[in-house]
């Protein structure tokens, strides 16, 4: 699996990296084929927002959280990529 993880007016540091490729390991649970993650983080004023592009053998999905707390935002999301 390949991790591409961007921030947008936002520096990505060690602790969210930790946080987001922890959180990743449970979409490997329940996709067998996954090929590529590009992960975007972005803060616009007070809004926090996560994005997350999964592309699977024969499936692409996109999910995207607002929230006011960055660790809120990947949490729904990667809740978001489960349920699909």
């Amino acid at each position: 699996m390949n991790l591409h993880l961007n921030g947008h007016h936002l520096e990505i540091t060690p602790a969210m990296r930790d946080y987001v490729t922890g959180k990743l390991d449970r979409i490997t649970r329940h996709f067998d084929q996954v090929i590529d993650v590009n992960v975007t983080l972005s803060v616009e004023k007070l809004i926090q927002k996560a994005e997350a592009s999964v592309h699977l053998s024969g499936k692409d999905i996109f999910v995207e959280s607002h929230d006011g707390d960055m660790y809120a935002a990947i949490d729904a999301v990667i809740d978001k990529i489960e349920r699909q």
